[in-house]
């Protein structure tokens, strides 16, 4: 079953629990940065619209995907409600496309089990480059919206 091509981050800000008073950390890879700064741009617009502070907010820049895990790693240490990772890997002409995105999505999940604090997958892994922007605030909406949404409910339940 193929997902239906449509905007996929639109959320009802009125539905979402109140947000007050919740820290998050967001670490961004520097690597594709126009994207990676859209995604980052939406996580922080959905963050304070649900009623998040930007003092409550610590962003974290890295060199690139595979440096996000031990990025949110650091995040932990100031004890957030949640940490967001946001990343774009873009599939070249060699493996190193498979070996960053199974090494990344494996980090997260292995925070996820050894942190008392949810992390949150909002890594890009497309083919192209026009399908990372169709998901970077395009066409596609923005995973950096939808990666804020499901922190927010994740540290709701974790509170």
């Amino acid at each position: 079953m193929t997902a239906k091509k449509t905007n996929l981050s639109e959320y009802n800000q009125y539905d979402m629990a109140n947000a007050k008073g919740l820290r998050f950390g967001i670490v961004v890879s520097k690597w594709n940065s126009n994207v990676t700064e859209n995604l980052f741009k939406g996580a922080i617009k959905t963050l304070i619209d649900c009623g998040v502070k930007m003092d409550d907010i610590n962003k974290i820049d890295v060199p690139g995907s595979f440096e996000l895990v031990y990025g949110a790693k650091i995040a932990a240490r100031s004890k957030p409600s949640a940490i967001i990772c946001l990343g774009s890997i873009i599939k070249g002409e060699t493996k190193h496309f498979d070996f960053v995105s199974q090494s990344v999505s494996n980090g997260i999940m292995d925070l996820n089990i050894k942190l008392d604090i949810p992390v949150i997958f909002g890594v890009l892994t497309d083919d192209n480059m026009q399908q990372a922007i169709n998901r970077s605030g395009g066409k596609f909406g923005n995973k950096g919206v939808e990666a804020a949404v499901t922190a927010i409910k994740m540290a709701l339940i974790n509170k």
